[in-house]
């Protein structure tokens, strides 16, 4: 009797002891995968807040683009209105060339007027010379003649003197006649001087302005030159601008992502503290409590190929073990469906790769030896409840593509 109740206390010893020990295990698996995310949490906090200053820093890059294409547009301003009052300048040298061309072809045909007139009128002076020498030779060589013919001729000495004093008449006046014309060829040539004088005056002022319109058609072309310049300066910052503002909307979708993210790790970690607390209260039950229904280790199998059909035996095993630790835990579902089917806990259960896998039964031989291994208690990964690809800041049992915590 007393080896029968010393056998029970044993028992009772080694039963609370592997409780003990489960709970153990249960409270720090679930302790340290808080802390993980606690740390995935600040890590995420962090990259948040450096995306922050990406995007602070990015705005900033934006505004003095923006302000760059400001004092562009304003420069481009003024050499537009510059432009303009160039143009007007050219508008108006050009209109006083024009009428200095004018004046030009006026003053020349004025002077070929003149010139004309010059050249009538000294004909006129030299038919004018020539007659007049023609009269005197001939009063001069048929002096004798006359005499006595006006001698003979006239009827009376009056007559006589008035034959003389008409002769003198008509020198007198072929003399008067000469210098009159000689004045007049005087002031046509004088008036001709003046005429050249003027017109090599407006040739002058010509060049002068011919040189203030090629000057202000530099200016001109030199100042379209700058504006387009400056259209293309504006039109690089514009698109520059854009690129930016594209970055900065990038950097504006990180934040809402990565805020997401926070949120998410933040209720995460809540519900993993929630367990972490429910855990160290609650006890995990034996292997050999558990009643597998039918189709537990079919179910099983092909989550575990869905989860780890590319990783090693180990890597199988590792994934089943998760699922009867979950069983064993007084914090999760006790039977495997419950476990697996568990809101939100395995992603191809969500995405429809498990009921497609379950249709097909795509679980081959080692899923099947590994979900053995798993419902009978083994397990390579302690009392692990979580599973993930690896990530930064993220430790635990690396087992294949997979980290366990």
């Amino acid at each position: 009797m007393k080896s029968y109740w010393g056998r029970v206390m044993r028992l009772v010893a080694v039963t609370m002891a592997i409780v003990l020990c489960i709970n153990w295990g249960s409270a720090g698996t679930t302790v340290k995968a808080t802390e993980e995310t606690k740390k995935a949490l600040r890590e995420a906090k962090d990259k948040l807040n450096e995306t922050k200053g990406q995007l602070s820093e990015t705005q900033d890059q934006l505004d003095d683009k923006k302000e760059d294409i400001s004092n562009l547009h304003q420069e481009k301003s003024v050499l537009e209105n510059k432009l303009d009052d160039l143009n007007s300048q050219l508008t108006e040298v050009s209109n006083n060339l024009s009428d200095l061309e004018n004046q030009i072809d006026a003053k020349t045909d004025e002077i070929n007027t003149t010139q004309a007139e010059l050249e009538a009128a000294i004909s006129t002076k030299d038919a004018q010379y020539a007659a007049m020498k023609k009269r005197v030779q001939f009063i001069y060589e048929k002096e004798s003649f006359m005499l006595m013919d006006m001698l003979t001729d006239v009827g009376s000495f009056a007559d006589f003197l008035n034959h003389s004093s008409y002769v003198a008449s008509l020198s007198s006046y072929d003399r008067k006649m000469l210098d009159q014309y000689k004045q007049t060829c005087a002031q046509i040539d004088e008036k001709e001087k003046t005429l050249q004088s003027e017109k090599t005056e407006l040739d002058q002022c010509k060049v002068e302005v011919e040189a203030e319109q090629s000057r202000v058609s530099g200016l001109v072309s030199k100042t379209s030159g700058s504006i387009s310049e400056y259209k293309k300066n504006i039109s690089t910052a514009e698109e520059e601008a854009k690129n930016i503002e594209s970055k900065a909307k990038e950097y504006e979708n990180q934040v809402a992502e990565q805020n997401a993210d926070v949120k998410a790790l933040e209720a995460k970690l809540a519900e993993e503290i929630r367990l972490s607390k429910l855990a160290a209260k609650s006890k995990w039950r034996n292997i050999s409590d558990v009643q597998f229904a039918e189709g537990d280790r079919y179910l099983l199998a092909n989550l575990i190929y869905c989860e780890a059909g590319g990783e090693p035996y180990e890597g199988k095993v590792a994934v089943g073990a998760v699922v009867i630790n979950r069983v064993l835990s007084s914090v999760y579902p006790d039977t495997v469906v419950g476990v697996i089917y568990q809101n939100a806990q395995f992603s191809p259960v969500g995405s429809g790769r498990l009921a497609l896998a379950l249709a097909n039964g795509d679980a081959n031989e080692a899923c099947y030896l590994a979900a053995d291994a798993a419902m009978s208690g083994a397990t390579n990964v302690g009392n692990c409840v979580y599973f993930r690809t690896p990530i930064p800041g993220l430790t635990g049992i690396n087992i294949g593509g997979h980290v366990f915590y």
